[in-house]
């Protein structure tokens, strides 16, 4: 698990036991279980993950649990227990949501989405990522006019960054790009690093966001 979270924190508000922070708990990530969305407290000291069970939780229009929308915007968060088919998941990934895992996958997979998700990963399906990012892309107005320091930011990207970027926006995990681009999933944690910061993104969502405004200003390197 990424030494940047601390706990993996699941609002589970069902009586049957979670599984998946049993799971968790037995590789050695530290979990904690809350009852009650009421309980839910974020701590400013400690980096926490949140899981937020669909099963259980009072939801909004998409299926999403009404609690995310509160917290996407402070602090890591996933939506697990979902039921397919119930839920927007579009609505879910421009919400912020780091992934889904559903309740009729094998346990296996469930901790492979976990710890790529805790990783800063997102974990959706692959043409979901690529659909909303050709379909925002396609609403930017190119012929638009944008800031200075917009231009400069573009301009700081290198061509391998640029590459990059069009692979984590087609949905590309790190070991993905390190095979594709043949250098060590360590170069591509860098190259991604140095992206957050040029960008100003503070993960893959800000920097999903950021290439959905901005890719057709500049040419991506394929």
């Amino acid at each position: 698990m990424s030494s940047n979270i601390d706990e993996l924190v699941f609002l589970h508000q069902v009586s049957a036991p979670c599984h998946l922070a049993i799971l968790a708990e037995s590789i050695g990530m530290k979990t904690r279980i809350v009852k009650h969305a009421g309980d839910l407290e974020l701590e400013k000291n400690v980096n926490s993950f949140f899981l937020i069970a669909q099963d259980g939780a009072a939801l909004d229009s998409n299926g999403i649990p009404l609690i995310v929308s509160r917290i996407a915007g402070h602090v890591p968060v996933a939506i697990y227990q979902v039921e397919r088919g119930s839920l927007d998941q579009e609505s879910a990934l421009l919400l912020g949501v780091r992934g889904l895992l559903y309740s009729d996958q094998r346990m296996d997979l469930m901790l492979t989405g976990l710890r790529k998700m805790v990783s800063d990963e997102l974990w959706y399906d692959r043409p979901l990522i690529s659909k909303i990012f050709r379909r925002l892309v396609q609403n930017v107005d190119t012929k638009s006019d944008f800031p200075e320091e917009t231009a400069a930011m573009l301009e700081m990207l290198t061509s391998r960054e640029r590459t990059i970027i069009q692979l984590v926006s087609s949905g590309a995990r790190n070991k993905e790009i390190a095979d594709r681009l043949c250098i060590s999933e360590h170069t591509v944690k860098a190259h991604i690093s140095s992206i957050f910061r040029k960008t100003q993104s503070r993960n893959r969502v800000e920097l999903l966001r950021w290439a959905q405004t901005y890719q057709t200003h500049f040419e991506l390197v394929s």
